[in-house]
C-alpha cells in the first residue's frame, strides 16, 4: 500500500493506484447466484473508513423507510439504525470511491444515488426486504435500483451481519461466532473495508425475489456502514442552464417536503444538481 496522510481534515492518496479507480477482481467471491452477490475483501483502505465515519458521525438522524403505497419516507420499528446522506462528489475521497463504485459493477456513476452512512448500536438491526421499489412514486426517480454496494467501515464485535434468508442453499459451516440471525441464509460479516454488491432484479430487469436481505441486530460493538444504491436510469442529471424541474411532479414532491427528506435527487450538488431545483427554490 501507498501512504496517506491528512491535509487540512482531507485525506489525500500518495502514488498507490488501489485508491483510484482501478479495482482487483482477484479480491472479490461469488458468494451466491440466488441472488447475485459479491464480496470485495479490502474495497476501501481504513483510511478511507475512517474518513467517510467522521464526515457522518455528527450528522446522524433516525433512519427511515419508503412506504410502499406513497413512496413517502416514513419511520419504522423495522430499521432502527441511525444514518444521513452525504452530497455526490463531495469531496476527493468519496468522489474517488464512487469511481472505484462505478468500475467495479459496470453501471455508470450518474445512476447511483447519494451515498448513504449507517450506524447500528447494540440491539439496532433492519428487518429483511428489498432494495427495488414497490410504489411508483420512487420508480419514477431513475426507475428501479438494479444493485446495491454495501460497504463495512467498521468491525462489529459480534452479530451485524447482512444476510439473504431467500438464498439458495447456504452451505457455509457457521460457528458460534455467527449470530442466530445469520443462520438463516447465506450471510456477510461486517468486515472494515470489505464490500457486499448484490442484484435487487434480474438479468431482465424483473425484480429478484431472492435478494431479500436484512442487517442482523449488533449483539456486541457499533456497526458503520455505507450504502451506494445504483438504478437503472441515471439518478440525478449534470448542471443545464437556467432554472427548471425536470419533473412535472416536483412541485407536489417539494409539497411533501421531499426537498428536505430527499436533497440528492430534488437539490442536488453544484456538480450535480437535482431536478427539483425550481420548486425546492435553491436557484
Amino acid at each position: 500500500m501507498g501512504e496517506t496522510h491528512s491535509v487540512d481534515g482531507n485525506i489525500r492518496s500518495v502514488t498507490d493506484k488501489s485508491d483510484q479507480s482501478i479495482v482487483d477482481p482477484t479480491k472479490v467471491i461469488q458468494l451466491s447466484w440466488k441472488p447475485r452477490a459479491f464480496l470485495y475483501k479490502g474495497f476501501m483502505s481504513a483510511a478511507e473508513c475512517d474518513h467517510v465515519v467522521k464526515m457522518a458521525k455528527d450528522k446522524l438522524q433516525k433512519s427511515m423507510v419508503a412506504d410502499n403505497e406513497s413512496g413517502k419516507s416514513v419511520l419504522s420499528n423495522i430499521r432502527t439504525s441511525s444514518g444521513m446522506f452525504l452530497s455526490k462528489g463531495q469531496d476527493e475521497v468519496i468522489n474517488r470511491i464512487e469511481e472505484r463504485i462505478a468500475a467495479w459493477t459496470f453501471l455508470p456513476k450518474e445512476n447511483g444515488e447519494a451515498i448513504q452512512v449507517l450506524r447500528y448500536e447494540f440491539g439496532e438491526k433492519y428487518e429483511p426486504h428489498y432494495d427495488y421499489f414497490h410504489d411508483k412514486y420512487n420508480q419514477a426517480l431513475g426507475g428501479h435500483r438494479i444493485a446495491t454496494v454495501l460497504m463495512y467501515l467498521s468491525d462489529a464485535v459480534k452479530g451485524g451481519e447482512t444476510v439473504f434468508p431467500s438464498s439458495e442453499e447456504d452451505t457455509t459451516v457457521k460457528d458460534d461466532s455467527w449470530s442466530d440471525c445469520a443462520k438463516k441464509g447465506i450471510a456477510v460479516k461486517p468486515r472494515k473495508g470489505d464490500a457486499l454488491l448484490f442484484y435487487s432484479l434480474h438479468p431482465d430487469a424483473t425484480p429478484d425475489e431472492s435478494s431479500l436481505h436484512g442487517g442482523c441486530p449488533v449483539i456486541e460493538g457499533e456497526k458503520w456502514s455505507a450504502t451506494k444504491w445504483i438504478h437503472v436510469l441515471p439518478f440525478g442529471k449534470p448542471k443545464k442552464e437556467g432554472c427548471a424541474d425536470e419533473n412535472e411532479k416536483c412541485g407536489e414532491w417539494a409539497a411533501y417536503g421531499e426537498c428536505d427528506k430527499n436533497p440528492s435527487y430534488m437539490v442536488g450538488t453544484q456538480e450535480w444538481p437535482g431536478a427539483c431545483r425550481k420548486s425546492c427554490k435553491v436557484c
